[in-house]
């Protein structure tokens, strides 16, 4: 979506293809699960029921030897085209080939590099990029990291985007814990910012009664600087929560917490918006394509904007009141069954 409010071209509407139309795709459904490339992978898949997926050799996903498993499906299955929702190209083939890249953050940020991610992304995925049919990414800024990395026709890349499932709505039960509360809903990687969200809450006003609610289950060294700064009794990590549970949470919340560096899309952004809960986040190109100025931004860094932010949330009631239904008009461009007909027309054309 533009920042005018207008929806992308490449997320507008398409014209709807007859089911069947692409059998003898086979397609890789070990991606499917409960993280981003998770979902993306279970709701796109859900779309193409006259393909073949295969789910075993699951842990090899990434492997020095995955390459090589796909190159063996390739050859038991004899498809006309392979799709991966994820980046985990065949190491070489004459098949024709659809690849989907999320983001670059392998290679972008710091703390998630390693020697084997810089050889992976080099030796395998780029020339793989160049051989395939057509590429797929989930937003407009990791499109144009994909392109400016890869040196990519921009005609070959295109933007799925993502969705937000029907579950998540403004109306429905509400989390209620006997306490106001921040929800913060990801993992715990260094990009998301977490020791940053912690470090401003920690210095907030405590009488507040407000708590920072987090989805996933504290490191030993984090818990050790939580209890270290005295806030154990104002945070509340809620292990892995079911998606199921995820709109009440929202719901239920002052407002979402999204103090990323770096993301290639920020889903949990969009589903807060849907749900009508203000969402206070880091000052990133991909939230800004995303969610334009319906958020309240922060600069990344800025510990004390961040503190002050989170004492406002505790006393104003009312907090990003004002935006949250111009969130909400937003959040509906983009819908699951939008990104799946923008899949079908990528693979449709890649297959013929």
């Amino acid at each position: 979506m533009s920042s005018d409010g207008e929806p992308p071209e490449n997320l507008m509407e398409k014209p709807v293809r007859e089911k069947g139309e692409l059998r003898g795709v086979l397609c890789d459904g070990r991606w499917s699960g409960s993280h981003g490339i998770g979902r993306f992978s279970l709701e796109v898949l859900s779309g193409l029921p006259e393909a073949r997926i295969f789910r075993q050799g699951k842990p090899l996903v990434l492997s020095p030897i995955d390459p090589l498993w796909i190159e063996w499906q390739i050859a038991r299955y004899r498809p006309r085209l392979y799709f991966t929702p994820g980046f985990n190209p065949p190491l070489h083939t004459r098949c024709p080939f659809v690849v989907t890249v999320h983001d670059l953050i392998h290679l972008k940020v710091r703390e998630e590099k390693s020697l084997w991610k810089e050889i992976y992304y080099g030796a395998l995925l780029k020339p793989a990029l160049r051989r395939a049919q057509a590429v797929l990414t989930v937003s407009e800024f990791s499109r144009q990291e994909i392109l400016e990395w890869s040196g990519l026709d921009p005609a070959r890349v295109r933007v799925a985007g993502c969705g937000v499932s029907d579950a998540f709505v403004p109306e429905g039960p509400r989390w209620d814990p006997g306490y106001p509360y921040c929800l913060y809903v990801g993992n715990h990687k260094p990009h998301k910012n977490l020791n940053l969200l912690l470090k401003a809450f920690s210095r907030t006003d405590s009488r507040s009664g407000l708590r920072l609610v987090l989805t996933g289950i504290p490191d030993p060294p984090l818990s050790a600087w939580i209890a270290k700064n005295r806030i154990a009794h104002r945070t509340v990590f809620l292990g892995q929560v079911d998606e199921k549970q995820l709109p009440a949470l929202y719901r239920g919340a002052r407002a979402l917490v999204f103090p990323s560096r770096y993301e290639g899309f920020g889903l949990p952004v969009l589903e807060a918006m849907a749900c009508k809960v203000p969402v206070i986040a880091s000052r990133i190109p991909v939230i800004e394509e995303m969610a334009g100025n319906t958020v309240h931004f922060l600069p990344v860094e800025d510990l004390d904007a961040w503190t002050v932010t989170l004492d406002h949330v505790a006393k104003d009631l009312n907090f990003g009141e004002k935006r949250i239904l111009e969130a909400l008009d937003r959040s509906r461009y983009y819908s699951w069954d939008r990104v799946r007909r923008t899949v079908r027309d990528v693979l449709l054309l890649a297959g013929t």
